[in-house]
C-alpha cells in the first residue's frame, strides 16, 4: 500500500507531536514552519493529564522533567512588594509539570526530527484539493503534493484562514493581551510566582530553571491593525500600558524597552462547526484556542496523538478519521473554553475593589488549615 504523505503546517507543539505520531503509524509526514527555527520565547505552560500519558509513550518524559521549573506557589504582591498571600500550584508528586514552551517545542521537535521531514523559513500560500490529494504553495519552496495537510500553526493560522476565511468569523478577542520575556537574571525566589496588579493589569516574575520572566496581562479592547510580530510597536502597547506603577515595574519596563524579542498577543477564543474540509484538517490552536487560560499545550499534545490514531484506524477512509478525531477531542475541549472567567477575575481584576476583594480571599485561604489526608 501507499505510503500516505501528510503536510503539517507549524513546527510548535502541535504539530512536532502530530508528525511523531503519524511516522509510528506509517505515515510520511513534513512539517513546514515559517519561521528561521524554533522561538525561544513563550511563558511556561503545563502538562498534565493525558498528555503525560502521551509525553510518556514518545519516551520524552524524562526530558520534560528535567526541563521543569519548580514552582510551587504563586504570591499576590503590594506595591511596596509585601506578599499578601500564597497560593499552591501545580500537583504533587509529577503527576503534572510546568515547562517553558520553548523547552516542550523542543523536546517534541527532537522526537520527531529523525522521523519526519522539517522545513524551516517557508510556509503555505494556496491550498488546491481535489478526489485524490492536496496541491499546496508556499512562499518560496516549488510547489508540491500531498495525500492530507494539517492546520497546526496556532491562533493566527494561515491553514485556517485558506480553508475557512478571514478570523473575524471565529476568532473572538476576549478582552486581554499577555506579553512575556526573559529578564536575564535570576529570579530571587525559585519555587514562586510574584504577581503584582493594577486595576485591568497583572505584571508577574515567573522563576524559570533559576531564571526570571516577566508575564504582562492587561485588559484591553481590540487593538486594530495590530501585528504581534511587530516588536517595537508591542513593546510600546506594554509601556504605555503599565508606566507609572509600582513594585518592581520600573525595573522591568526597563527590560521591554531594551529586549531584542517579546511574545505578544491576544487573548482569543477560536470557535469552528467544523475542524477539516476534504483533506484538510486544523489541530491545536489553530481549531480551538482558548489562548493563556485553556490548558493549550496539554491539548494540543493529546489532541496530535486522538488525530494521528484516528487516521490510522480508518485506513484510506481520512474524512471518517478527521470525524472520529473532533468527536473525541471536542469533549476536552469543551470545559476549558467554559473556564477562562474564573482565571481571568483571580489574575487580572478589572477594578481596586476587585483586587482587594482578591487579596483578602486569598489571605483567608492561606490561613486555613489544610484538610487531613483521608
Amino acid at each position: 500500500m501507499k505510503q500516505r504523505t501528510v503536510l503539517i503546517s507549524g513546527a510548535g507543539v502541535a504539530g512536532p507531536t502530530l508528525a511523531y505520531w503519524l511516522a509510528q503509524a506509517g505515515f510520511r509526514p513534513t512539517v513546514v514552519e515559517r519561521s528561521e527555527g524554533q522561538r525561544s520565547s513563550g511563558n511556561p505552560v503545563d502538562v498534565r493529564g493525558e498528555a503525560m500519558n502521551v509525553a510518556d509513550r514518545m519516551g520524552v518524559l524524562p526530558r520534560l522533567r528535567e526541563a521543569a521549573t519548580s514552582v510551587s506557589g504563586m504570591a499576590f504582591v503590594s506595591a511596596s512588594g509585601r506578599r499578601i498571600g500564597l497560593i499552591a500550584v501545580g500537583k504533587p508528586g509529577g503527576s503534572e509539570l510546568e515547562v517553558p514552551r520553548a523547552d516542550l517545542a523542543a523536546v517534541m521537535y527532537d522526537a520527531a526530527r529523525e522521523r519526519a521531514e522539517f522545513v524551516f523559513g517557508d510556509s503555505i500560500t494556496a491550498l488546491g484539493q481535489d478526489a485524490s490529494g492536496v496541491d499546496v504553495t508556499f512562499a518560496t519552496g516549488a510547489a508540491r503534493r500531498f495525500d492530507l495537510v494539517v492546520g497546526a500553526d496556532g491562533l493566527h493560522s494561515g491553514v485556517r484562514r485558506l480553508l475557512f476565511g478571514p478570523a473575524s468569523g471565529y476568532v473572538r478577542h476576549l478582552g486581554m493581551y499577555v506579553a512575556t520575556l526573559p529578564l536575564g537574571y535570576s529570579a530571587a525566589d525559585p519555587s514562586t510566582v510574584l504577581m503584582h496588579n493594577l486595576p485591568g493589569r497583572s505584571v508577574s516574575v515567573h522563576p524559570v530553571n533559576g531564571n526570571a520572566m516577566a508575564a504582562f496581562i492587561f485588559r484591553s479592547p481590540a487593538l486594530p491593525g495590530l501585528d504581534n510580530r511587530d516588536v517595537a510597536a508591542c513593546k510600546q502597547i506594554v509601556l504605555e500600558a503599565y508606566r507609572g506603577g509600582g513594585w518592581e515595574l520600573p525595573r522591568l519596563l526597563d527590560r521591554v524597552g531594551a529586549a531584542d524579542d517579546l511574545y505578544f498577543d491576544s487573548v482569543s477564543r477560536v470557535r469552528l462547526p467544523a475542524w477539516s474540509q476534504g483533506r484538510i484538517a486544523l489541530l491545536g490552536d489553530a481549531a480551538s484556542c482558548m489562548s493563556l487560560f485553556g490548558n493549550g499545550s496539554s491539548l494540543a499534545i493529546t489532541g496530535a496523538a486522538t488525530l494521528a490514531r484516528a487516521l490510522a484506524a480508518t485506513a484510506d477512509d481520512y474524512a471518517a478519521g478527521f470525524r472520529a478525531y473532533e468527536a473525541e477531542h471536542r469533549a476536552r475541549v469543551r470545559p476549558t473554553q467554559r473556564g477562562r472567567l474564573i482565571a481571568g477575575a483571580l489574575l487580572v481584576p478589572s477594578t481596586r475593589a476587585g483586587i482587594t476583594a482578591r487579596d483578602l480571599a486569598v489571605r483567608v485561604l492561606a490561613r486555613s488549615p489544610t484538610p487531613a489526608a483521608a
